[in-house]
């Protein structure tokens, strides 16, 4: 197991060097620089930011520098919040996008999960039906159009929940819930198919052979098999739910990291963006390496050294 943990942690630096570099190349040929919203200034202050944040120098001297304080666990100053480090901003936005992701995969496992299952063993059934037509299309809308509905329904007509802010229970149902409504219908469709050949296992019709009740069969022999493609689906899952609490944090007004990804992105707030792109590689790499982990816990038959 220590040599497969070494091997995974060693395989994740040319896919870290990967994302840095085609990130950095990436916001640095986009059109504009980090400080042109500012009012316009002097030629000769202008120049002197530019050396100060050591705009002056070449491409792959900047890249270079950029790497060298990266390797130190430096992500540098911020351009446009210049009371703050990209690091303390990422520690201060950190903490909410945490709550908010959790907070939607508990939701989303817990009742797609229970949806499936409901589905696969009344399969073919009007509820069958009723819970795959609500999945398809809580797949096909995306939550930038779910998350706005929400807050007009629940937060403008009716007024049970605030549409914006964080800090009280009440305004983290609807960003939660925003952001899982896809995972939800994702994991109840995985859920049904895996549910459904699990049960005709062998080894399941055996169990059914001997007598033993149906919510035993599935708590103690099914319940592994089945949750073995949704731990799989867990890695990808937390890429999608990252990417997609940029969105619901821009629509709900939440403190979080992906609101200052989408404003360093509109300000050419270089270090920001870079800090932000490497600190969600990190954290993706990392889930999936202990995804990688409980896939061997759930299924012993999976051996590290293959």
């Amino acid at each position: 197991m220590f040599s497969f943990l070494l091997k995974r942690l060693a395989s994740t630096i040319p896919t870290l060097f990967i994302i840095v570099t085609i990130a950095f190349f990436m916001i640095r040929m986009a059109p504009g620089g980090p400080f042109d919203a500012e009012r316009p200034v002097s030629a000769e202050i202008a120049e002197n930011l530019n050396s100060v944040y050591h705009l002056d120098d070449s491409l792959p001297r900047q890249y270079a520098s950029y790497l060298a304080r990266l390797l130190k666990g430096d992500f540098g100053p911020s351009f446009k919040y210049q009371d703050y480090t990209v690091t303390e901003l990422i520690v201060k936005g950190f903490p909410v996008s945490l709550k908010l992701g959790l907070g939607a995969i508990l939701l989303a496992l817990i009742f797609g999960i229970i949806m499936g299952s409901v589905s696969a063993i009344r399969q073919n059934s009007a509820i069958d039906y009723s819970v795959m037509l609500v999945s398809m299309t809580g797949i096909t809308i995306p939550n930038f159009v779910v998350a706005p509905l929400l807050a007009l329904f629940f937060g403008v007509i009716l007024g049970w929940l605030p549409v914006a802010g964080w800090g009280s229970w009440k305004q983290m149902i609807l960003p939660i819930i925003g952001l899982s409504l896809p995972q939800i219908a994702a994991v109840a469709r995985m859920t049904r198919a895996s549910l459904i050949e699990t049960l005709n296992s062998p080894y399941i019709r055996t169990a059914k052979a001997k007598g033993l009740p149906t919510s035993l069969i599935l708590l103690r022999h099914a319940s592994r098999a089945t949750l073995l493609p949704i731990l799989s689906w867990l890695g990808p899952a937390i890429a999608a739910i990252v990417t997609g609490s940029v969105v619901i944090e821009q629509i709900f007004g939440l403190p979080g990291i992906g609101r200052y990804f989408v404003n360093g992105a509109l300000n050419r707030d270089y270090t920001l963006v870079m800090g932000v792109v490497v600190f969600y590689g990190v954290l993706i790499v990392l889930m999936n390496l202990v995804v990688d982990l409980l896939y061997r816990w759930l299924d012993p038959r999976i051996s590290f050294e293959s």
